[in-house]
């Protein structure tokens, strides 16, 4: 499994949130990529942190990073373990300033993955597991064990993207409250919202839009860690590196319990 990797995983992420906040208390510029998605030197610093780290720390392994070149799908289906890593997930709310950001690197073997870090280095938070159990620690607290909750209907929590919400979303919320009440929202940037159903904080969280696998495995690691599953509107499990696109289907982050979420989207 290479749990024994974590430790220097979560340092990693820690130095590569430390860059970051660097360029967060100063003056920054925005660029935006041809997707339209902003790039600021964070991105890049951080980048470059964890590229050299893994090299060290796996020299053999192969890295898919957002802020590198997409290797050819050619090659790399022929890949049995990588490093799938997003550098700063929520560039959104980094240039907003609102914290909610974070450090993503997953290690993935046959699709699957099995080694997960997200730190929030804004908010001095840190989630990881080992494909086993599922953790979580504020910086400077104990390491606290994580479970997702199983559902109780009349008081459904549903993790909302801060950046993204969407009129699918707002829809499915509206028809939620029509069958159970009134669900309690609570709105978050980054990978955090499916931390936040890993934690137990919230029930379901439904991504109805474009991401791609950078921005999911690690935090797919701790919420499968954690008794929870993160699906596509099939119920299947998320895989990476099966297809040329490295684009994830519409999908949803939920805790224990099995349910039907897409009766809400009718």
């Amino acid at each position: 499994m290479r749990a024994d990797l974590l430790p220097a995983l979560i340092q990693l992420a820690h130095q590569a949130g430390e860059a970051i906040m660097q360029v967060y208390h100063g003056d920054f510029a925005v660029q935006h990529k041809a997707d339209q998605s902003p790039l600021t030197e964070a991105d890049l610093a951080a980048h470059r942190i964890i590229q050299e780290g893994l090299q060290h720390l796996t020299p053999e392994l192969p890295l898919i990073s957002e802020e590198c070149e997409l290797v050819s799908f050619a090659e790399r289906q022929r890949w049995q373990q990588y490093w799938l890593v997003d550098p700063l997930d929520g560039t959104r709310e980094f240039v907003k300033r609102n914290g909610e950001f974070s450090v993503n690197i997953a290690l993935i073997d046959q699709g699957r993955p099995i080694l997960g870090v997200v730190h929030a280095p804004a908010l001095g938070l840190d989630y990881f597991a080992d494909g086993l159990s599922a953790y979580k620690q504020q910086i400077g607290d104990a390491v606290e064990r994580i479970h997702a909750r199983e559902l109780c209907l009349d008081n459904i929590t549903v993790a909302a993207s801060r950046s993204h919400p969407g009129r699918k979303i707002q829809a499915m919320l509206h028809n939620i409250s029509v069958q159970h009440g009134e669900p309690h929202i609570i709105n978050m940037g980054s990978s955090l919202k499916i931390c936040l159903v890993a934690e137990g904080k919230a029930d379901i969280y439904p991504r109805l839009g474009l991401t791609s696998e950078w921005d999911t495995a690690a935090a797919q690691c701790i919420l499968e860690s954690a008794g929870g599953l993160l699906v596509d509107r099939h119920g299947l499990p998320l895989q990476y590196n099966r297809k040329d696109t490295i684009l994830n289907p519409e999908f949803f982050a939920r805790g224990r319990t099995a349910h039907d979420w897409n009766q809400y989207l009718e």
